[in-house]
């Protein structure tokens, strides 16, 4: 039995932070009915064909879904979503500002009748403030939160390689359904949950926020070094390649220079003496390190660190990932079924030894419209009709 087994979820959703949310939710057991757009569907759906013709985006967050597809503002659409809502614990829409509470989806609306219900709003800035209305997307909020000032080269602010903004508020729509959950468990009721984008990523800022706190310097770009530690980041191998590697104290520094460095007497030079000092005196330092390293291969250099025990890692590109033996040796990959064919996936994040995760298929368009519509009580020449019609 999985946890959320006997939960449902109904969603009106599109490209990530929604369907990531419900997608975590699926994986623990939870029915996703996903509600889409007849004919073209959720919108991530086209972001690309790199996935055996299929979206990347749209693999990664929608699996262990059901797809129904509805036109929204056709006229047969209340009926259907009432009937839906009927059953459903947890509602989660992600639309533009606005679109929920027009069609009738609001928590106040939806409230008296369905008092279990856990409603679940997504946006990019909240119901209310001035930014309320603001259309808001992945980078947009990268911006907004300050992410981009501390994060690229001095000369270049440079955005996250993945949707952060999105990831950060399905992770805390998430756990705030199943807090949600658990407390309908004890109050027999339902709640409202509001997840701002900005907010979600504003509170993964804290770090940088408080470091320049009353007014003091922000932490500085430092591309893929650490701002404020040192030598903490990437340093090149003798044969090209990237090794990351970071120390977090006095102990870690002079064991660095006696047995990787080979210069102990590194270790009490005043000018390298703290990690402030390293810091401020990073450019030169780098030089030094990069003279010592020079020397080494990767793998040499890896093998020195391990044996010094200094943290470190390879700077690995997609297809190492794709290939990386840690998760080999632990099993962490999967299979699941897409309508272009079995494809691999990560299992989620998090063994639990109670349970296996839900890693249930990729839905097609409206795969599942004619079954859903059936067990709420839709006969085969209504479900033809609304077909007809342009409802579904």
């Amino acid at each position: 039995m999985r946890p959320l087994d006997g939960i449902t979820v109904v969603t009106l959703e599109h490209a990530i932070a929604a369907p990531f949310c419900t997608r975590q939710l699926a994986d623990l057991g939870a029915r996703v009915i996903k509600v889409e757009r007849p004919h073209s569907g959720d919108f991530a759906r086209a972001y690309d064909e790199r996935v055996r013709g299929l979206a990347s985006h749209f693999v990664w967050t929608n699996r262990s879904k059901e797809s129904l597809t509805l036109d929204v503002k056709h006229a047969e659409a209340p009926a259907i979503l009432a009937r839906l809502l009927e059953h459903a614990d947890v509602l989660v829409q992600n639309l533009a500002p606005g679109a929920a509470a027009r069609l009738g989806l609001s928590y106040e609306a939806l409230r008296e009748a369905h008092p279990r219900l856990i409603v679940c709003d997504i946006s990019g800035y909240g119901g209310d403030g001035p930014y309320r209305d603001k259309k808001a997307y992945d980078l947009l909020i990268q911006s907004e939160s300050g992410f981009l000032s501390v994060t690229g080269l001095p000369e270049a602010p440079v955005k996250a390689g993945c949707s952060i903004a999105d990831i950060s508020a399905a992770m805390y729509a998430q756990s705030n359904i199943l807090a949600g959950l658990l407390q309908r468990g004890r109050s027999g009721r339902g709640c409202h949950i509001e997840v701002s984008m900005l907010e979600s990523m504003v509170e993964w800022m804290s770090y940088p926020l408080y470091y320049a706190f009353d007014g003091a310097t922000p932490p500085p770009r430092a591309g893929a070094a650490h701002a404020t530690i040192f030598p903490y980041g990437p340093f090149a191998a003798g044969d090209g390649k990237t090794v990351m590697l970071g120390l977090q104290n006095e102990r870690e520094w002079q064991v660095f220079c006696s047995r990787v460095l080979e210069l102990p007497e590194l270790a009490g030079d005043p000018r390298f003496c703290s990690n402030s000092l390293r810091t401020q005196a990073r450019d030169e330092l780098r030089e030094l390190i990069a003279g010592r390293f020079a020397r080494l291969s990767s793998e040499q250099l890896i093998e020195k660190l391990d044996a010094a025990q200094i943290a470190n890692a390879r700077m690995n590109d997609m297809h190492e990932v794709w290939e990386h033996p840690q998760l080999k040796a632990r099993g962490r990959w999967t299979e699941v079924d897409t309508p272009a064919g079995a494809i691999p996936a990560l299992l989620p994040p998090g063994e639990v030894d109670a349970f296996a995760p839900r890693m249930d298929a990729v839905p097609a368009l409206g795969q599942h419209t004619d079954a859903i519509l059936g067990e709420l009580g839709w006969d085969q020449a209504a479900i033809g009709r609304l077909r007809q019609a342009g409802a579904i």
